[in-house]
């Protein structure tokens, strides 16, 4: 039953990590004028944030406890990785470009 429970909270964050990423890469999609300043910021930063909320989840809220992944490197791609890869997908792919929308002139 532990395994269980660690599991879904396992599942549950990275969940919560893809959505984080998504939200930080839109972030840097909209407040950067840069093409590639984007794409830097989110490859750069955005590992840094997911690896300190996995570190606070993991260590003091025991998220995944009872869960044996062999080693920390699967973890880490886990956790890391493949949330930021998932969140960057649905941001370039199914959100609309930020250029897309039409924004009232301000005075």
């Amino acid at each position: 039953m532990l395994a269980l429970i660690g599991f879904v909270s396992l599942l549950a964050l990275v969940a919560f990590h893809t959505l984080v990423a998504g939200v930080t890469t839109r972030f840097f999609r909209l407040r950067l004028s840069t093409s590639w300043g984007s794409v830097v910021y989110t490859i750069v930063l955005t590992p840094m944030l997911l690896l300190i909320s996995t570190l606070v989840f993991t260590g003091a809220f025991n998220v995944g406890a009872g869960i044996n992944l062999g080693s920390t490197t699967v973890l880490f791609g886990l956790l890391v990785f493949l949330p930021i890869v998932l969140g960057a997908a649905i941001d370039y792919l199914y959100v609309p470009s930020p250029e897309e929308y039409e924004l009232p002139d301000t005075q």
